[in-house]
């Protein structure tokens, strides 16, 4: 989502800080399209708007077919068993970028995003997720919680990134 500039400023004079990595960041190797089917839950994001209270967010994706998809987040207020909100979207991956950019849509076309996978795990255990401008990013895995030496890689791989960690959210989620 674009937020315009005015939002931004009010956030920063309200001393709201957001991590973002020094250049324009590019991915780093091919997507399998996998990655672009079944759930993955959030295990840190940038603040932001649109997710404000979100807790145990999760990403369901399904319905491959030729670089198209679709995917549906929901994220529970005030804690992992809050009321669930939902957001349906469908995306395609864009061309030409092995699998590692995509834009998705919202009410049928009318607000559109690019989200760059910049990394993932080798065995596709998590991925690193993030806006063209970098100044929206999202550690995403397979499991409700990302633990030991794939938790201590995944957060390296973000500050070698350049993100600061201490700006980022870590919500809850439930355990299955």
């Amino acid at each position: 989502m674009k937020v315009p500039v005015a939002i931004l400023s009010l956030l920063a004079l309200a001393g709201v800080a957001f991590p973002v990595a020094a250049a324009q960041l590019q991915p780093l190797r091919p997507v399998a399209r996998n990655l672009y089917s079944g759930r993955w839950y959030e295990i840190a994001r940038t603040p932001n708007i649109t997710e404000g209270d979100c807790q145990g967010s999760t990403y369901d994706f399904a319905g491959w077919s030729a670089g198209q998809f679709s995917a549906v987040q929901t994220c529970h207020q005030g804690g992992p068993a809050g009321p669930a909100r939902s957001i349906k979207v469908s995306g395609r991956v864009l061309p030409q970028t092995a699998n590692t950019k995509m834009q998705l849509a919202i009410l049928g076309g009318l607000w559109t995003q690019q989200y760059w996978i910049l990394d993932h795990a080798l065995d596709n255990a998590w991925l690193i997720m993030t806006t063209p401008n970098n100044r929206y990013v999202w550690l995403m895995s397979r499991q409700p919680v990302l633990t030991g030496a794939s938790r201590a890689a995944a957060l390296a791989r973000l500050s070698q990134f350049g993100f600061d960690l201490s700006h980022l959210v870590f919500p809850q989620q439930a355990m299955r």
